[in-house]
């Protein structure tokens, strides 16, 4: 089974001791494939699927039945045991077995061991599926967090900055316009730590309602700090992830699965049209009941008992057309059934190449917001000297200030964007444990 594990494949762990509980990705994961509604449903599925293989393998055994009559005899009937005319009870064991129904009995029990394994595919499939949703959340509070800490800090700068303005104001270096906007940007920026924070706090409490967690006050994730992971899948050819994917992802398998159930109950309803030969074996025991004196109350066992065996020999001739009705609609659920394994296969070459060229997308988008953030940075420090010395207006540094800022917020953006790309492509190709 796969499961996600992405916290040593993508992220730097560096937790911190706290009061409250915190909680790892891996530890999400599994709190979500724990509670998860469906995956619930879904193995109770299994175990319902199991049922029928015992059900198919009972199938084989000989059937027993005891049974036991009472006649009263009319006119001149004969005790065969005690010769006397009497009222008799008689007693019989019967075992019957199947010798030839059409191979009927083995394709249940192949078609019951491939339902199990449909049920196991598809158990497979929803944890991988639940696994990289609780990822994606995850990865969000992170980039929530990091937007956080960067509004934080350039509210510490700009309070700085606007301190520094109010003593150059006292001395008469800058007007009074030039404070109102540095106290107008200190404005605009707490305005936007408010918003990042309120993203914060809105992506845990998507994720604690994803992990069916109802004290989400308390709920906190670790304290990590995501890193951009070195990957060489990105130099590997798209068709070969999708050779790799289709050999192991669980809803190909599943499809496929389903394309041999289809075939086995096409092969079950071929065998109703098959002749069926089967094996009785009977035991007759005379009891004796006799109504004409004081032992009324006693049974007698007589000495001699019957013993029966018979062949039993079925041809099937006409049943109203609902053998061949039944082999037709099976013949067509086989094709619906290729039809959708075909559908599968092209729904997984479409979101492998989309996901490998928004990895590669996302990695040029990360490296030019790096780069970008580096000039910006230098165009900051620049117009920071220039307006500390008289030589740049309010407005300008400002607006240096916030391309600054901007600069920073899309670096952890398209950061964040690139990791799971990535993680995602990797999966597909086997690389990730999800």
């Amino acid at each position: 089974m796969k499961i996600l594990k992405l916290s040593t494949l993508l992220l730097l762990l560096s937790i911190s001791v706290q009061a409250q509980e915190v909680w790892t990705l891996e530890k999400c994961v599994n709190r979500a494939i724990d509670k998860n509604i469906s995956i619930k449903q879904s193995q109770a599925d299994m175990k319902s699927t199991s049922l029928s293989k015992t059900t198919a393998i009972a199938n084989f055994l000989p059937s027993l039945n005891l049974g036991s009559s009472h006649s009263w005899n009319v006119g001149l009937n004969q005790n065969f045991t005690t010769d006397p005319l009497e009222n008799m009870t008689t007693t019989s064991a019967n075992v019957g077995i199947h010798l030839f129904n059409g191979l009927q009995n083995i394709q249940q029990l192949y078609r019951a061991n491939l339902s199990i394994l449909a049920s196991q595919y598809q158990l497979e499939d929803m944890k991988e599926n639940i696994s990289l949703l609780v990822a994606n959340s995850y990865l969000q509070i992170l980039f929530n967090r990091e937007s956080l800490g960067v509004q934080k800090s350039q509210l510490n700068v700009a309070n700085e900055e606007l301190i520094i303005a109010k003593e150059r104001l006292n001395t008469g270096i800058i007007p009074q316009g030039d404070v109102l906007e540095i106290e107008a940007n200190v404005a605009t920026i707490e305005q936007n730590v408010v918003v990042a924070e309120n993203n914060y706090q809105l992506s845990k409490i998507s994720l604690a309602q994803l992990l069916l967690i109802s004290k989400v006050d308390n709920f906190e994730i670790a304290q990590e700090t995501a890193i951009i992971p070195k990957s060489t899948i990105l130099n590997t050819n798209v068709n070969s992830i999708y050779l790799t994917a289709v050999a192991k992802r669980n809803d190909v398998k599943l499809a496929e699965t389903n394309l041999k159930i289809a075939k086995k109950n096409l092969a079950i309803s071929r065998g109703n049209v098959l002749p069926k030969l089967s094996g009785s074996y009977s035991y007759n025991s005379g009891v004796l009941f006799n109504g004409s004196n004081d032992d009324s109350n006693i049974i007698v066992f007589p000495a001699k008992a019957g013993q029966v065996f018979g062949l039993n020999l079925s041809i099937p001739i006409f049943n109203g057309m609902t053998n061949n009705t039944n082999i037709s609609r099976n013949k067509i659920n086989i094709q619906k059934s290729t039809y959708a394994l075909e559908q599968v296969k092209l729904d997984l070459e479409n979101t492998i190449n989309q996901a490998y060229n928004d990895a590669k997308g996302s990695l040029k988008a990360h490296q030019a917001a790096e780069k970008t953030l580096k000039a910006r940075k230098l165009a900051y420090q620049h117009a920071k000297e220039r307006f500390d010395n008289g030589g740049m207006n309010t407005f300008n540094f400002l607006q240096a200030g916030q391309r600054y800022e901007a600069a920073q917020s899309e670096l952890i953006k398209t950061k964040y964007n690139y990791i799971f790309k990535l993680k995602v492509l990797e999966f597909y190709f086997g690389e990730a444990s999800l």
